[in-house]
């Protein structure tokens, strides 16, 4: 099965030109998967994620970014008395998605300083103690891992963890991007996940990362590269998803409904559209 999707659901007005924000069930309307970065900020109640569950179709499917602590950008001490607690708590967040059989992964994107080490590669052993039953997909963000010297190691490793290596599409600069490398680490799910490729933008430190960062629009050459892509890995996986993060100018959905088209994809559990008002004067 092969899915596509957007980061966040309020913000892609191109699906519903009327309205300023996208509620959840709008955009079940058009597209079957969503990343969520809620819990990033903040442990939230179960009932956060239990009040997802209401608006969409059964098969929706959920991919929840790790809190920020738990991809270490921040302290652990700040939120919880110890790290354990944190991945307990996090986990009770996301419980209702689990039962319900509606979280396809949690995402760690890990921060560009985490590089590859013995101590990070341990960390990843760690989380898969905690999360022994929970889908994790795994983001690097540093080119250290992708060191000819180590890769085949660290694809090896997170097969191991039975984690999802994602294949990220971003602009290639020399100090500060990872390849585009379509490698299956789990059979069960594969995970693409594409940034745009603002070359200016990448290159750009600090907040721009919202405004300029994923600023880009992918022309149908390119769209037509991760056809290749995803038709290459489709018979590797249980689930394929796409997931676009190009929106910093709208981008992402009108791109994502152009890749739908290109693979011949049908999605026929969206979520009921409502009959549109006719005007009669």
């Amino acid at each position: 099965m092969i899915t596509i999707g957007l980061t966040t659901w309020s913000e892609h007005q191109s699906l519903m030109p009327t309205k300023k924000q996208l509620t959840l069930n709008d955009y079940a309307q058009f597209l079957p998967v969503v990343e969520v970065d809620s819990f990033y900020y903040g442990l939230r109640a179960p009932t956060v994620s239990a009040n997802w569950l209401t608006q969409v179709p059964t098969s929706f499917q959920f991919i929840v970014k790790a809190h920020q602590a738990m991809t270490r950008q921040e302290d652990y001490s700040e939120f919880t008395r110890t790290e354990k607690e944190l991945f307990v708590r996090y986990r009770q967040s996301i419980e209702p998605l689990i039962e319900a059989g509606q979280l396809q992964a949690v995402l760690f994107q890990f921060p560009p300083f985490f590089q590859l080490n013995q101590e990070n590669s341990q960390y990843l052993r760690q989380i898969r103690i905690w999360l022994p039953d929970v889908p994790i997909a795994v983001e690097f963000r540093h080119q250290s891992w992708y060191d000819a010297a180590f890769k085949q190691q660290m694809y090896a490793f997170l097969h191991q963890l039975n984690m999802t290596h994602v294949i990220t599409d971003e602009a290639q600069t020399p100090t500060n991007s990872v390849p585009f490398e379509p490698v299956v680490t789990n059979s069960a799910f594969a995970m693409l996940r594409l940034h745009g490729r603002n070359m200016a933008g990448w290159q750009n430190p600090g907040a721009q990362w919202r405004k300029q960062r994923t600023l880009y629009r992918y022309r149908q050459d390119e769209l037509q590269f991760f056809v290749a892509a995803v038709r290459q890995i489709e018979n590797q996986a249980e689930q394929v998803a796409v997931i676009f993060n190009n929106n910093s100018g709208g981008d992402a959905a009108d791109n994502a409904l152009q890749l739908q088209q290109l693979l011949g994809l049908e999605f026929p559990d969206l979520a009921p559209k409502a009959p549109e008002q006719m005007d009669l004067f």
